[in-house]
């Protein structure tokens, strides 16, 4: 195993890893966009700068990656891009604004580009829709909603985010309802879309994902629907 460093918000670094591996192996055939932090502060809360760390993070990160590696992959007429979405890229969910609009964001980007790369270049582009890992991605989106006293949300939001919490530690706690899946379980779905010769566009990776976003997604499960439609009306 080679493991590199970069810094997705940097795209020196990142041109800078492509070129290595470009060097070393000839091509790349897949890109997994993985990078992502979780965030829960209500945007009267939220600072700019967080704002812009929320958005560099978890959606520019991967336009970076992604623009950074498309010409080897043109080049080479094929390739797999998958990228990491939530079940927040399609359901907005309280006090989670700003991360699933950076997510809303990478399925906007995923789709679009999928309608005009995917056929003559033979790159297949993927959203990958966890209801939530059990790593410390929450821990740590809970972790970012303290403010300098040690508080969560105050004011007028403290009782809604409050009853929030709680049913965050409730669900958590409900092994036969739970939304969250092991890294493992995961990281198993993604390889088979990787391996697969035409990968969908969207994957929900659980039953409690698929029910969350049902409605949403219940017309066209896994997106190749709306992108006949859309290459059939424009392109």
């Amino acid at each position: 195993m080679e493991l590199y460093e970069l810094d997705v918000t940097q795209n020196d670094t990142i041109e800078e890893v492509i070129s290595t591996l470009i060097l070393k192996h000839k091509k790349i055939d897949v890109l997994i966009n993985n990078a992502g932090a979780g965030f829960s502060k209500t945007l009267e809360q939220a600072s700019f700068d967080e704002i812009q760390w929320v958005t560099e993070v978890n959606y520019l990160g991967v336009v970076r990656t992604t623009k950074a590696m498309l010409p080897y992959m043109r080049k080479a007429k094929q390739g797999r891009i998958i990228n990491i979405s939530s079940v927040g890229g399609l359901v907005g969910q309280p006090f989670n604004e700003l991360y699933c609009a950076a997510k809303f964001a990478v399925e906007g980007f995923t789709e679009a580009l999928a309608t005009y790369i995917s056929d003559p270049f033979n790159i297949h582009l993927t959203t990958v829709q966890p209801g939530g890992i059990s790593t410390e991605f929450m821990n740590n989106a809970i972790s970012k909603t303290v403010t300098e006293k040690g508080e969560f949300a105050t004011g007028e939001y403290a009782a809604i985010f409050q009853k929030y919490l709680e049913g965050v530690q409730t669900r958590s706690a409900n092994s036969e309802n739970s939304p969250y899946q092991t890294g493992k379980e995961v990281a198993q779905i993604i390889l088979d879309i990787a391996n697969t010769e035409q990968p969908p566009l969207r994957v929900r990776t659980s039953a409690w994902a698929e029910d969350f976003t049902k409605l949403k997604t219940a017309a066209d499960p896994d997106g190749r629907l709306i992108l006949e439609s859309v290459k059939k009306d424009i392109l």
